[in-house]
């Protein structure tokens, strides 16, 4: 318990800047407009796909005894990997449902 207390006070500043991030990020996100939601998107896809490089360049160069390394690429190119499908298939949803808007409003004029 006291290791734990330890590490805490030694790094006070590094936590309080994760912490006040995340507020942040919440508080952020929380206001974006649902039109910028597929642009914001497409970024973070972007994003996570340069996180997939760098896991795989990191398995890569990692010797084959430390398993700590393999371990954290091989789930960071998972999880990167989940997120970039995810995000693909929420913007395809979003993407659908103005080109359904615009389809019905063709048939409404064209009758």
């Amino acid at each position: 318990m006291d290791t734990l207390f330890q590490f805490f006070s030694e790094n006070y500043d590094m936590i309080t800047i994760v912490i006040l991030s995340i507020f942040l990020g919440i508080e952020v996100i929380s206001r974006v407009p649902s039109v910028l939601h597929t642009p914001l998107m497409s970024g973070a896809n972007a994003i996570h796909g340069v996180v997939i490089i760098g896991a795989i360049i990191v398995m890569g160069q990692a010797e084959s005894d430390n398993y700590l390394a393999l371990i954290l690429g091989f789930l960071a190119v998972i999880l990167g990997t989940l997120n970039v499908v995810g995000g693909f298939v929420v913007t395809d949803r979003m993407l659908e449902m103005f080109s359904k808007k615009k389809e019905k409003i063709k048939s409404i004029y064209s009758k």
